[in-house]
């Protein structure tokens, strides 16, 4: 099942279902997202058999659907928590800067609490202020949990993911190293992050979600040039691990989202899904980095395909452009 928000003006749009090749929607019996993963058990059923006639073309009201229009997939959310889940995007970090080791990291998740109350849509702009301040993308995978108990071990964790997303996880790097050295953790360095129109049940995947993980390469484009490809399957930390650790001290609320932090392959040949790592390779391999950071007017586009050559996600298509004081 596929799902998309439409932008109708309110702070948490109109819920849509979507068509498995993402031509046609129809509008959702039930309001929101929130609503939607909140009483799952209910509302799932009559979702899915919305889906499965709208993709016959026998869903009453459908409509052609229109990524443009779409709102992040949850527009907001309760609770956002981010992992670094790929353990040689750190390890090319620590080797570019001469960082000291994080103790534990390859046996417990990095993470930090963000900011949910404003995500972006998929074709949404992304205004920031200065590019002094080292405007990256971020090429991340997420999933939307219903409720996960206190002390929720991964392999029960993995029953409580609803839904996987593609996410742009917009990061300032000129703010990160000030905010890191505090030990709080990021807040200016993290500005709203952007998503991709649709977010699907796991089925959707097929045999590309296993263990947690989404075994399909990110396509990431900047400016309209090839950046990276790398592979989601190659997560350190499986998203029930990512769920386990956020849910050890505490229970997570149904519509939380998990994101996995840069989708990163140790094959250099896969590329990168954010700038701040081909910098770090160009340091490692040249001394110096030379690729700059996104300017005004960039765009960024990110999109993932399955196995039969179809948009899982459909596209996040992004422009920077500054602030209006």
């Amino acid at each position: 099942m596929k799902l998309a928000t439409l932008n109708d003006g309110s702070r948490d749009g109109r819920l849509l279902v979507v068509s498995r090749d993402l031509l046609q929607a129809v509008h959702a019996p039930v309001s929101t997202l929130q609503y939607a993963i909140e009483n799952w058990t209910r509302a799932e059923p009559v979702l899915q058999a919305l889906y499965e006639k709208l993709n016959v073309g026998d869903a009453a009201g459908s409509f052609a659907f229109d990524p443009v229009t779409a709102m992040a997939p949850l527009p907001r959310a309760y609770q956002w928590c981010d992992g670094s889940a790929f353990l040689n995007h750190g390890t090319l970090m620590q080797k570019a800067f001469n960082l000291e080791p994080i103790e534990g990291v390859e046996h417990t998740p990095l993470m930090y609490q963000g900011a949910g109350d404003d995500f972006f849509g998929p074709r949404s702009d992304i205004c920031l202020p200065s590019v002094e301040q080292g405007i990256d993308f971020e090429g991340e995978f997420g999933v939307l949990v219903d409720d996960v108990p206190l002390g929720c071990s991964a392999g029960q964790a993995l029953g409580h993911i609803k839904l996987v997303l593609q996410i742009n996880d917009v990061s300032l790097r000129a703010l990160a190293p000030r905010e890191m050295k505090t030990g709080f953790g990021f807040l200016q360095a993290k500005p709203s992050t952007g998503f991709a129109p649709v977010a699907v049940t796991p089925d959707e995947l097929g045999d590309s979600w296993h263990e947690g993980r989404v075994h399909l390469p990110l396509n990431v484009q900047w400016n309209g040039q090839w950046f990276g490809q790398p592979n989601g399957g190659q997560m350190d930390f499986s998203f029930g691990d990512l769920i386990a650790h956020a849910a050890f001290t505490r229970r997570l609320g149904a519509g939380t989202l998990i994101g996995s932090g840069t989708v990163s392959n140790r094959e250099r040949s896969a590329g990168s899904a954010c700038i701040a790592e081909r910098r770090a390779i160009e340091m490692i391999e040249h001394g110096a980095p030379r690729t700059t950071f996104m300017k005004f007017g960039d765009r960024v586009q990110m999109e993932v395909f399955g196995k039969d050559g179809q948009s899982l996600f459909g596209a996040i298509d992004q422009r920077v452009v500054q602030a209006n004081n």
